[in-house]
């Protein structure tokens, strides 16, 4: 059920993405040739008007095709009044950006209603075993799913426990993989009752302490949101973070590696849409909240085929007071499509290494 929650999910946000455009389109008198869902090849399509509707086979998006998008193409004469590129500049304006503003618009609007209807989800560490490192201290003596009560018979909250550990050194220098000079005892609460094991924590230079290789857990709670006014606020500095994290990650990939590992691709997006989804409702909802606003803040980029290199060039045009050559947008698109395929292959890879390897993180 997952699978196709997610997939309706994503054709959603696509067709609302679409819908904005298609309707900006209809509202100016534009004509719509065809509304589409995924790319071609159609799988099926119906005609009801001048506008076609079709379902395309790959599932990477949709489109509105207008006529006139393209300022070579032959239009007949009966129908050249309303093409694209016929209408002033600020018709087009409003076409391409109602694509991205349905997208951020939505985002706003779920995440206030999400705030209402649960509060804003925050996270305490619990002293539950999530994870444990391969190769670590622990494996094969913990579980996932145990609940660590003690270490040396000292209690407490999991700040405290990594205190403790840290008292069990490694004989003369500590460096890194050396094993401490004592077993620390942790006391474990597995199946209703307690055991307890000696472990011996091994130094990591990385984080200047003994480990025992194991990670805790994280719980979710809900705190309260006031009224729809500290919705607005608190649902609009939560979009404006994610704004300014996609943007500077996005900006940073051809320059720092590690904004370049956090892209997600397609695939990734959908396996965490999908992994949200059966963990809980409201994980999914909030997912595809921020996925919404992603795909209207990316598709702001000035550069073609995304809407916002049409924006770009059509502002263009206005400062400059005459069209601008098919020739130059032409080339320009080229290089916006290889930056679009360069990104596309980025997160690809990237979620190929996560499915294959650590995982993605939901919670």
């Amino acid at each position: 059920m997952s699978w196709l929650l997610a997939f309706l999910g994503f054709a959603a946000l696509i067709i609302l993405h679409e819908a904005g455009h298609f309707a900006a389109a209809k509202a100016v008198g534009m004509r719509v040739e065809r509304f589409a869902l995924f790319f071609p090849p159609l799988l099926a399509r119906r005609r009801r008007g001048e506008t076609e509707y079709a379902i395309g086979a790959i599932p990477l998006g949709g489109y509105v095709k207008i006529t006139g998008m393209n300022p070579a193409e032959e239009i007949p004469p009966e129908v050249a009044h309303r093409a694209y590129f016929r209408q002033p500049v600020w018709k087009r304006i409003v076409v391409i950006g109602a694509g991205p503003a349905v997208n951020i618009v939505l985002a706003f609007v779920i995440v206030t209603g999400y705030l209402q209807a649960y509060g804003a989800p925050e996270y305490r560490v619990t002293n539950q075993v999530e994870a444990l490192a391969t190769n670590g201290a622990s494996v094969g003596v913990l579980r996932l799913g145990d609940r660590v009560v003690a270490v040396d018979g000292v209690r407490g909250g999991p700040d405290k426990l990594r205190e403790q550990v840290s008292r069990h050194t490694c004989a003369g220098t500590p460096e890194n993989g050396c094993l401490a000079s004592s077993s620390a005892l942790v006391t474990v609460e597995r199946d209703g009752r307690q055991q307890s094991f000696r472990i011996a924590p091994v130094y990591s230079a990385a984080d200047e302490r003994p480990l025992l290789g194991f990670t805790y857990g994280a719980e979710r709670y809900f705190v309260p949101v006031g009224g729809i006014g500290e919705a607005i606020t608190t649902s609009a500095d939560y979009l404006w973070y994610v704004t300014t994290t996609t943007v500077d990650r996005l900006a940073g990939i051809f320059t720092d590696a590690e904004k370049r590992k956090e892209i997600s691709g397609v695939v990734g997006t959908y396996e965490a849409t999908r992994q949200s989804f059966e963990l809980s409702a409201d994980r999914a909802i909030l997912l595809l909240a921020v996925i919404s606003l992603s795909l209207g803040i990316i598709n702001l980029f000035p550069f073609l085929p995304l809407d916002g290199g049409h924006i770009f060039w059509a502002l263009a045009e206005k400062l400059r007071g005459r069209a601008i050559p098919f020739s130059v947008m032409e080339r320009s698109g080229f290089i916006g499509f290889a930056l679009v395929i360069a990104l596309f292959a980025i997160g690809l890879t990237n979620d190929i290494g996560r499915l294959t390897g650590e995982g993605f993180d939901v919670r």
